[in-house]
């Protein structure tokens, strides 16, 4: 029997919903590329349903009660004294989101003596400290792609709420009760013809381009790999060579790229003194990539004419956190990769990923950032490999 502790966001204000928008999602098979979707042996949930919330429990509690094993599920993460706190020491197994992270730095990790695999629902598995993973000999893995082209939308969505000047104008008519064309759109401008740039050309990023070229956009990127000639060719892309150089060419920016000692606070404000005046930032990776005060001072003076991110630190950032206030930005609670679509995909494969670790199978290499001591599978690909594989939770 294994202990599997969940921390998943809170319900709905109004509590988990009865009824939905839509009575079912598309059937997705394959992700571009060919990875298959998740395949566990069986479901026991309705795709389209809210799992990622406490009373979803991502769809396990049937699977897991009928192996016999102990559940627990809580969205209180924060504190010595909070419900994650208190049953890590005996957790077999740690599941989390990147919307909801349950931070495991080296010192948590150290007090779960029984701690074997932990698993994010979903990508991005900075909230552990990977190399205190392979030190204590844990598994972590993710649902790669699982929401790739759900954050990918949201990107796309992102940046033309920036260029067109939508939350101001969408204010106007709803918050104001105005009709105030003039206002709304005084910072309005059209996307065709602008420059713009991705940092890091993964699975998002160039999902990100492959969306943005019918809109007529020179599109630039940079990344550790260049992309094939082909795929450069088809979708027009100019690769360069660094960020330094990237941004200084682009009129949008957005950011893919995953938060490690490389990356952490990589703008600040020299950098972003470097891009054109009144360029747009919108980052749906990691937030610790951007100084916080630096963003906020750029925006300010009119450096940055927008920023619009998916993604904070911490998270939930605090009150009055001054992303919340900053002026010209567009921000949303993290929720770029858990739409109700997404959902079904990560939770599908977070069982897949049980199914594979309690039968003693392996666990497929995609899913793989932590295995037998050292990074793996997509871990091996994405993080560096000299013992600085990811911040983990420093600062939380």
């Amino acid at each position: 029997m294994a202990k599997v502790l969940v921390v998943l966001y809170p319900d709905p204000l109004d509590g988990y919903p009865p009824t939905y928008a839509r009575d079912s999602i598309p059937v997705i098979t394959g992700y571009p590329g060919g990875q298959t979707v998740p395949s566990p042996a069986a479901i026991d949930f309705t795709p389209g349903q809210l799992l990622g919330s406490v009373s979803g429990e991502l769809g396990l509690r049937k699977f897991l009660d009928d192996g016999g094993n102990e559940l627990v599920v809580t969205s209180d993460k924060d504190g010595p004294d909070s419900v994650f706190e208190r049953e890590l020491p005996t957790a077999d197994v740690v599941i989390s989101q990147p919307f909801w992270p349950a931070y495991l730095d080296a010192a948590r990790i150290e007090k779960a003596k029984n701690l074997r695999l932990v698993i994010t629902a979903g990508i991005g598995s900075d909230h552990v400290d990977l190399d205190a993973a392979m030190r204590h000999d844990i598994t972590v893995a993710e649902v790669t792609y699982s929401n790739s082209i759900s954050v990918a939308e949201h990107a796309v969505m992102l940046i033309l709420d920036l260029v067109r000047n939508f939350v101001p104008a969408h204010e106007w008519v709803t918050s104001r009760r105005g009709w105030n064309i003039a206002d709304a759109v005084s910072r309005s401008y059209d996307l065709e013809g602008m420059d713009v740039g991705v940092i890091a050309a993964g699975r998002i990023g160039v999902a990100v381009m492959r969306r943005l070229k019918p809109f007529d956009v020179h599109l630039f990127y940079t990344d550790k790999r260049r992309l094939p000639e082909a795929t450069e060719t088809e979708l027009g892309l100019t690769f360069v060579p660094s960020v330094a150089e990237l941004v200084t060419r682009v009129d949008v920016l957005s950011i893919h790229a995953p938060l490690t000692h490389e990356t952490f606070h990589l703008f600040d404000s020299a950098l972003l003194g470097t891009m054109r005046r009144g360029s747009y930032i919108v980052n749906t990776a990691r937030a610790e990539i951007l100084e916080r005060d630096a963003v906020v001072e750029a925006l300010e003076t009119g450096q940055l004419a927008g920023y619009a991110g998916d993604v904070w630190y911490p998270q939930p950032p605090e009150a009055d956190h001054p992303w919340r206030t900053m002026p010209n930005n567009a921000m949303t609670p993290h929720i770029s990769g858990t739409s109700l679509s997404a959902q079904a995909r990560y939770s599908a494969g977070v069982r897949e990923i049980l199914e594979d670790y309690f039968d003693h199978k392996p666990i497929r290499p995609e899913y793989l950032i932590v295995d037998s001591g050292a990074l793996a599978g997509t871990g091996e690909a994405s993080y560096s490999t000299d013992g600085t594989g990811s911040p983990g939770s420093s600062g939380q």
